[in-house]
């Protein structure tokens, strides 16, 4: 916001500007006199009229701030690389119950991969204990920001008094933000490509816990971009290979020829924390960050 001093206009981060200030306008309208013509919703600053922006015409726009809003905090907030953790909402932490299990079957599945939950937990401490080398900003952990394998993340930085992104979006039920996301790295989206470009953005790997269509979809996105060189190549590690091979069938895309062999390389698969922080950090040595 620019300020007054000495009879001139100055942004608050010292950058010389003349021109009046947007917010200073916005604040001067909420105080104007109240008039059938000021009271139109014609004459709302177009900025701040939140049913113009939500027009159907305005989708361009809106698609770009939610582009920018998120990346200007994290630029601001010095955020360099992040670790992407996905994986399913609906997994329970060990000794709570499936809240999403519709039968007996899914809830004794999805109470057996609470050993997940777990284990998401403790790599995002290793990531955490790794990001504070670099005064947390490498190696952040982001996540979705809601519950389950998310909640997790969230949860392990947190522990360790690291920060952490979640980057939530609206749905009908399961995606309120969980309570160990940092609060001002905690954002919310209407749509889901722009999410998922921020997920990838700063990531030097992606870790990827059983899950559901979301978890799937986030999987082959990222998978999809590093096949065809749209971005660079990072780990991107699996945990729970005999869940991962009972539900896709990778060595058959190979054989029929849709992917090609060397494709496979890029999946990696773990067991363990300790495992996937190896994957991690051998593929990056003995570079520097």
């Amino acid at each position: 916001m620019a300020k007054v001093k000495n009879g001139k206009l100055h942004r608050k981060d010292g950058v010389w500007d003349p021109l009046k200030s947007s917010s200073t306008d916005r604040d001067q309208a909420e105080v104007i006199p109240k008039t059938a013509q000021s009271a139109s919703p014609s004459y709302r600053l177009a900025f701040v009229d939140t049913d113009f922006l939500c027009r159907e015409e305005l989708r361009p726009v809106r698609l770009q701030l939610e582009l920018l809003k998120t990346e200007m905090v994290l630029t601001e907030r010095g955020i360099k690389s992040t670790v992407v953790m996905f994986g399913g909402a609906r997994i329970p932490a060990p000794g709570m119950p499936a809240w999403a299990a519709k039968n007996d079957v899914q809830k004794t599945n999805l109470e057996a991969a609470s050993v997940y939950y777990d284990e998401a937990r403790k790599f995002a401490r290793l990531c955490a204990e790794e990001a504070a080398k670099y005064d947390h900003r490498e190696y952040v952990v982001v996540t979705g920001g809601g519950p389950g394998v998310m909640e997790a993340g969230n949860r392990g930085a947190s522990e360790v008094g690291a920060p952490s992104i979640g980057l939530n979006i609206l749905l009908p039920h399961e995606q309120a933000p969980n309570e160990y996301v940092t609060p001002d790295l905690s954002f919310n989206f209407h749509y889901f490509a722009i999410r998922k470009m921020h997920f990838l953005m700063r990531a030097k790997a992606v870790v990827i816990f059983p899950g559901g269509f979301g978890t799937l979809d986030e999987l082959f996105e990222c998978v999809t971009l590093i096949q065809t060189k749209r971005m660079a190549r990072i780990p991107v590690v699996l945990f729970g290979e005999k869940f991962w091979h009972s539900i896709i069938n990778f060595q058959g895309l190979a054989d029929f020829g849709t992917i090609a062999p060397e494709d496979m390389e890029l999946l990696h698969f773990a067991e363990t924390a300790e495992r996937a922080w190896d994957i991690v950090a051998s593929f990056y040595e003995p570079d520097t960050v």
